[in-house]
């Protein structure tokens, strides 16, 4: 057993080099100074006292600094996964309640659990099945939910537990009249500076500057005397090891939320560790691997009171961007983090809520993808319905459910795609040995006795009655003259036995019209099937060809041998000698 296909800090680790010191530090730091703000304001979307975000600040970074493939992703609390966390839990337990915290922390586990049993089986293909529309269409829903559910801390009112978007809007309308000025003065001020820091000044740590603004704005001006929402007491010292409260009907109960969480952290950190890696020849990421390290983060992060977390795109944004060589870097971030658990917590009490939702806003706005919808409109229709599905149901019913339906349209898509895939009926292009699709090239040459067909597709079971039935409709409409089809199987890179079946069918049905059937480009493993399944004897090996030309050219000398002498033609070509 190879223990650093196990623990991947065992490879780079021991060739760490010194000149990549400074460049991690610098990141470490940078990164850290974010987390804390981060960790805090994603505690509260979730439900959570702010100490639980920087709980799952600390522990999670450092397992997956020890199990993790990527050098350059941020492990940590985000915004999706926690208000994700908020809508589920909140439908078992009251928000703010111990029993809330208590779920909140053991659905951590699961989540870690079904992470890391997929890691192990290796069966992190799974989160193939959400394809992209589907995660553009839950993250720009997740993104307007959050931004929504923030306005309350901004306008310094009181809103209940809600569900959907609609009545979000109804009960902040509601309250809107309740509206404390000096809490929306502090919140649009400090999304004035986040938005201009942002644009401006960007290597500056804008969320760390108006946490100490608004803190320093409350304390000198005592803004919590008039009615300004502040964070309050929050516990110091690093988490004590706690078991997570372990009961089999609650865990039922979770099972499918947390399922969700699994599935979409990991795809969220697959994602961004991906598009870090294009830009670095170096860093591999793994995606079983990248399983089991999510999976045992988050479960030894749930023994010490962390809730669910995983990568962080703006964190690992900016990790990269800071100079991170390796994950040393986020060892320097979870240092930042503890400073602050063991000596700051104290500062954080006068830090008004309504700066904490700013910098949450400004930073799940950034998720909302109004892109990829408008281009999905201009060339993939059926796409651009299951992003708007998926958006639809999520900021109407919640992010769980949009997943699931975003999930099922697109298998139901990806279905029924295949029972119809893409046929062509090729002409020649004058002058070349070259084919085309008829219904798109003009000036082709168009043989009536020979019918050449592109199918663009494996044949299977679910196609296989479409590939027969269109053969059959396009023989009938070449009409009597018809002597031969080529079958073109350039892009047939399979065959199931259904497939093996319908393709005797059509034998059977060309045979009984007189007419042959010449098969082109069959590659390795269709040839094969055709041989096992004895199919090739029907055919007959010398009605296959490289090329469509080839095939072509062979139709022809044999339609000419027959014309000069059918039967008889080598006693003529005897007797002209």
């Amino acid at each position: 057993m190879n223990l650093k296909n196990i623990i991947p800090i065992l490879s780079w680790l021991p060739n760490y080099k010194k000149k990549w010191f400074k460049g991690d530090v610098v990141a470490g730091i940078t990164v850290g100074v974010m987390l804390v703000p981060q960790g805090i304001a994603y505690a509260m979307i979730a439900g959570l006292p702010p100490i639980y975000g920087l709980y799952a600040a600390l522990i999670p970074p450092l397992v997956y600094t020890i199990f993790g493939t990527s050098r350059n992703i941020s492990v940590g609390p985000v915004a999706m996964d926690s208000i994700i966390v908020a809508s589920g839990v909140a439908a078992l337990a009251t928000v703010g309640t111990s029993q809330f915290i208590t779920l909140a922390i053991l659905l951590g586990f699961i989540v870690g659990f079904i992470q890391l049993l997929f890691g192990l089986f290796r069966i992190g293909f799974l989160v193939n099945f959400i394809s992209k529309p589907v995660i553009s269409g839950f993250t720009s829903g997740a993104a307007l939910i959050i931004a929504l559910s923030q306005i309350k801390y901004i306008l310094g009112v009181q809103v209940g537990s809600v569900q959907g978007i609609g009545e979000l809007l109804m009960a902040l309308f509601r309250e809107i009249k309740n509206t404390n000025v000096f809490n929306l003065l502090v919140g649009i001020i400090a999304i004035v500076i986040l938005v201009l820091f942002k644009k401006y000044l960007k290597k500056v740590p804008a969320p760390l500057v108006v946490v100490f603004l608004g803190i320093i704005l409350v304390k000198i001006l005592g803004l919590h005397t008039y009615g300004v929402s502040v964070v309050g007491n929050i516990p110091q010292g690093l988490p004590e090891f706690t078991v997570p409260s372990f009961d089999y009907n609650t865990i039922i109960e979770l099972l499918p939320l947390a399922l969700t969480l699994a599935v979409i952290g990991f795809t969220e950190a697959f994602s961004i560790g991906k598009s870090l890696e294009k830009r670095e020849d170096n860093s591999k990421i793994s995606a079983n691997k990248e399983f089991t390290a999510l999976g045992l983060s988050n479960m030894i992060g749930a023994f010490f009171l962390s809730f669910v977390a995983t990568s962080s795109f703006s964190r690992s944004a900016v990790n990269n961007n800071a100079g991170a060589n390796t994950q040393l870097a986020t060892i320097f971030a979870t240092i930042v983090v503890a400073f602050t658990l063991l000596f700051l917590t104290p500062v954080f009490y006068f830090l008004p809520k309504a700066v904490i939702a700013a910098i949450i806003i400004v930073a799940v706005i950034g998720l909302f993808d109004y892109k990829t919808p408008v281009l999905l409109w201009k060339y993939d229709k059926k796409d651009a319905v299951i992003l708007f599905v998926t958006f639809l149901i999520t900021i109407t019913f919640g992010i769980k459910e949009g997943i699931l339906t975003g999930v099922v349209l697109s298998i139901v898509m990806v279905i029924y795609n295949s029972t119809k895939p893409h046929m062509a009926t090729l002409g020649h292009i004058p002058g070349t040995n070259m084919y085309r699709n008829v219904d798109r090239f003009e000036d082709l040459e168009i043989d009536e006795e020979v019918l050449i067909i592109r199918f663009d597709s494996q044949l299977n079971f679910t196609n296989s009655s479409y590939f027969e039935d269109t053969i059959i409709e396009k023989v009938r409409q070449k009409g009597v003259k018809l002597k031969l089809v080529i079958i073109n199987a350039d892009s047939l890179n399979n065959v199931d036995s259904s497939g093996v079946h319908v393709i005797k069918d059509i034998l059977l049905f060309l045979k009984n019209k007189n007419i042959e059937l010449y098969f082109t480009g069959l590659i390795g493993p269709v040839r094969d099937a055709l041989f096992k399944s004895e199919l090739m004897s029907e055919i007959k090996f010398e009605n296959c060809f490289l090329s469509v030309q080839a095939a072509v050219n062979a139709f022809e000398n044999k339609k000419n041998s027959k014309e000069i002498g059918g039967e008889n033609f080598k006693y003529v070509k005897q007797t002209n000698s």
